[in-house]
């Protein structure tokens, strides 16, 4: 837990924003503190992408967009994340762009350090196979956790072209490893055709419960916040968004896009909703910025990592009086 006095981002009335670093929101990189909280992650893997490729520019795109971003107070949440807790922006995964396998590999081997009972970290993708080595670090710090999961798909499929391990069936496997607490998981935002009528049974199976865009449509969004609230209850959480839970209007900038996806601000509502879940680790994937338009999807990822901090502030840990406890306790 850090005990200093959390350093900011570059004050943009000093610096414009279009100006200085070019970190998340230009929060201080890892190395430039004595400690941290919470850390951005980028993770630029998009080898097991199946449609269209790009998400490895994706963290890029997302911390320029977040230059847009005013990461003081955050008016929903009730917030200012930076000064409660130590955020800073922890670089990019180094991992091999040739070798699924291998990459996985790279990307537990690199974010298992970063975290800690009193640390988060949220990753920005690449494509969404990053989740699967994201929950193995997560688990080996919290044991299993929920999966909250916003999606278009249900990424719980066997294989694609014998490949095990890509961005539609890394959370079949994460259940198979026993990652997931598999009657508190569930996913929001599917939609769109598939590849048989019994994927949803065996996706049943594997613990999951489905809000659908159209349910949506007809329940509202306050109704499935409380769903969403009442299933998770105070377990750990892993949050998950793939940024093509948004329709393509919103969020053109993707992989595998889907008509009949959720508005920017239904969105929004449903992840400020989760205030005061117990989120221990989060994700952000799927921004491919070569089919993004002014940065919509970009900004979009950007804001939804923004509200993922000022989630875990106001989680059941509070850092700012972890932080004055051990000062206290220092001090005596």
């Amino acid at each position: 837990m850090s005990t200093h006095k959390p350093i900011g981002p570059v004050d943009a009335t000093k610096v414009p924003r279009f100006a200085g670093l070019g970190t998340f929101a230009r929060l201080p990189q890892i190395d430039a503190v004595p400690d941290y909280d919470i850390a951005i992650l980028g993770v630029p893997f998009d080898g097991g992408t199946s449609f269209r490729p790009g998400a490895r520019f994706g963290p890029s795109a997302v911390r320029e967009a977040s230059r847009l971003l005013r990461p003081g107070y955050h008016v929903e949440l009730d917030v200012i994340p930076v000064e409660m807790a130590q955020v800073v922006d922890a670089g990019d995964v180094a991992c091999t762009p040739y070798n699924i396998t291998r990459a996985i590999e790279q990307i537990e081997e690199q974010a298992l350090p970063l975290l800690a009972k009193d640390k988060r970290v949220i990753a920005i993708g690449g494509d969404h196979t990053i989740a699967l080595p994201m929950l193995r670090a997560v688990n080996k710090v919290h044991g299993p956790v929920a999966l909250l999961h916003f999606d278009a798909h249900l990424d719980t499929w066997d294989t694609y072209f014998d490949e095990p391990v890509t961005h539609g069936t890394m959370f079949r496997r994460a259940f198979e490893e026993g990652l997931l607490i598999e009657d508190k998981s569930m996913h929001v935002g599917i939609r769109g055709p598939v590849y048989d009528k019994d994927d949803f049974l065996r996706d049943h199976e594997f613990g999951f419960q489905i809000i659908r865009s159209t349910d949506i449509d007809e329940i509202g969004v306050a109704a499935a916040i409380q769903k969403v609230r009442d299933r998770l209850g105070d377990t750990p959480v892993y949050l998950s968004v793939d940024i093509d839970v948004l329709d393509p209007a919103f969020a053109p900038g993707t992989g595998t896009p889907e008509m009949g996806g959720l508005h920017s601000r239904e969105l929004l509502r449903l992840i400020r909703g989760l205030n005061g879940i117990n989120i221990v680790g989060a994700d952000v994937v799927e921004v491919a910025p070569a089919y993004d338009h002014a940065d919509i999807t970009s900004l979009a990822a950007a804001t939804l990592v923004f509200d993922m901090m000022g989630l875990m502030v106001n989680g059941p840990q509070s850092f700012a009086e972890a932080g004055e406890d051990e000062l206290e306790g220092a001090a005596v």
